[in-house]
């Protein structure tokens, strides 16, 4: 093994880097399927973590592809259940440093509503990231969600949960994971988030997941419904700007058809 990452935290919560390696493992089970590449876990303890070193280099459209055909098969590896944690990890789940709440619902839409975009609502408008006039719009869209009536058949995918452009690192040998914040979601909520925070040749994941894994029609309407939960996330610590995006999001959600 050669050099490696050390992360630490004197003040991180409970469990909180044991949460990291707990998802990377899971997401790591797809490998031997031909699933996206995971950065290596060396060791983990209470305020610390050790990985692998990965020696980045530039993205080519060839290597989006395959990134993109890996990552459905990670995703079509499944879950136990819409907001299931990692198979045998019974600690707490977070997103950055922020708690994300862990369930096993068999709606999709009852578990993104209540779990993925209330939680940190109240938090982003206290934080003045929503202002009151955008409020009604977000939570008339967020009750659709509960709803049910944006639900499909699709069965619960392992997902990475905080799929940014930054959580995507490249080498010679193509993509690779890390910082997940990895559970039972919707396979639509990754590719949402890649295309909110810009990766690279995105257009060639997109190809080459849908080459593996076919998307259902519709995918491209439905991104603004798959970024609600990374916008209250980031209007909840980084300011008006998400807040403005959040509201844009919400319309187009009220928009789509059941």
């Amino acid at each position: 093994m050669g050099e490696t990452v050390v992360k630490e935290r004197a003040d991180a919560p409970t469990r909180f880097f044991e949460a990291e390696a707990a998802g990377l493992e899971w997401l790591a089970e797809a490998i031997d399927r031909g699933g996206a590449r995971v950065v290596e876990v060396i060791d983990v303890a209470p305020g610390r973590i050790e990985l692998e070193r990965i020696e980045e280099t530039r993205p080519t459209p060839e290597a989006a592809r395959a990134f993109g055909a890996a990552l459905a098969i990670t995703h079509a590896s499944g879950a136990a259940a819409f907001g299931a944690p990692p198979d045998g990890w019974d600690g707490p789940l977070f997103i950055g440093r922020r708690p994300l709440p862990a369930a096993h619902e068999t709606s999709w839409g009852r578990l993104y509503a209540r779990d993925r975009i209330l939680p940190y609502l109240d938090i982003a408008v206290d934080a003045g990231g929503v202002t009151s006039e955008q409020l009604p719009v977000i939570r008339e869209a967020v009750d659709r969600i509960a709803s049910g009536a944006l639900d499909d058949d699709e069965p619960p995918a392992r997902i990475h949960g905080d799929l940014w452009n930054g959580n995507l690192l490249w080498d010679a040998r193509g993509g690779i994971l890390i910082d997940p914040a990895a559970h039972g979601g919707h396979r639509e909520t990754d590719l949402a988030m890649l295309q909110l925070f810009g990766a690279p040749y995105l257009d060639a994941i997109v190809s080459g997941y849908d080459g593996e894994v076919p998307l259902r029609s519709g995918w491209r309407d439905r991104i603004p419904l798959h970024q609600l939960h990374p916008l209250v996330v980031h209007a909840a610590s980084y300011g008006p700007s998400y807040g403005r995006a959040l509201a844009d999001a919400a319309r187009a959600t009220l928009a789509l058809p059941d």
